[in-house]
């Protein structure tokens, strides 16, 4: 709300990437108008602002810091025009989808490629475990799995950039595919790597808790590829 010529900010925001740490803060938030009605704004808070708490949250993976920051009545700027910030937002999220699509492809890719190094080296029975008919077919989903995403993402990427009509969709598509295929790359990995892939002396673990946490980030493959049908049917 608005106090003479300053905002007051009151509410909770979950899930703040690095929020426990920011020296500055912009939040989304609704405003009055003026004529009844509300609208979306963005504000600075600075992260000293008398009436802010961030909590560091508990996560699944720790190389990806949340935070919960509660306001209670925040002093706060509003750096956003008296426009509704609704499309800026749209167009904001479909680029951090985009961003985060190909930073899972990339590390879907990493993991494929250390799983490999690590079949070839491992050995069994007096032969590399790479050999064996099961892994061969887990190291071939692997890449068809990393390969699909990769050209969903990498076009989403140029779509972006080329100001195309269906970015909504494009980007949905990407974000659907690499959420998959790193969660199943991870899960392969996991298993191919065997009791060690659990364990703290190999970073497997951490790549499949960065996998999970990035799936669900940002929306889910179900909630992506339902943005992906309401788009195309606009």
């Amino acid at each position: 709300e608005k106090n003479e010529s300053a905002y007051r900010l009151t509410g909770v925001k979950s899930f703040v990437l690095d929020g426990h740490m920011s020296d500055l803060i912009i939040v989304l938030a609704k405003v009055n108008d003026g004529s009844g009605s509300q609208r979306l704004a963005l504000f600075s808070v600075d992260s000293k602002a008398i009436g802010l708490t961030k909590n560091l949250l508990n996560s699944t993976d720790q190389t990806r810091k949340l935070a919960k920051l509660i306001f209670t009545d925040v002093e706060a700027t509003c750096i956003s025009s008296e426009d509704d910030v609704t499309e800026a937002m749209q167009k904001t999220f479909l680029k951090s989808c985009i961003g985060l699509s190909n930073e899972m492809v990339g590390g879907a890719e990493r993991l494929r490629e250390d799983t490999l190094e690590y079949v070839k080296m491992r050995m069994q029975f007096g032969r590399s475990i790479a050999s064996f008919q099961v892994t061969k077919h887990k190291a071939t989903d692997m890449l068809a799995d990393v390969e699909l995403a990769k050209s969903a993402a990498y076009y989403a990427a140029a779509a972006f950039d080329d100001g195309e009509s269906d970015i909504a969709a494009t980007a949905s598509i990407a974000k659907a595919s690499a959420s998959e295929a790193y969660m199943q790359t991870a899960i392969n990995a996991v298993q191919m790597h065997g009791g060690i892939g659990f364990t703290w002396d190999n970073d497997t673990h951490l790549w499949f808790k960065r996998a999970k946490s990035s799936e669900v980030f940002l929306g889910t493959a179900d909630f992506h590829r339902e943005l992906m049908m309401q788009s195309w049917d606009q």
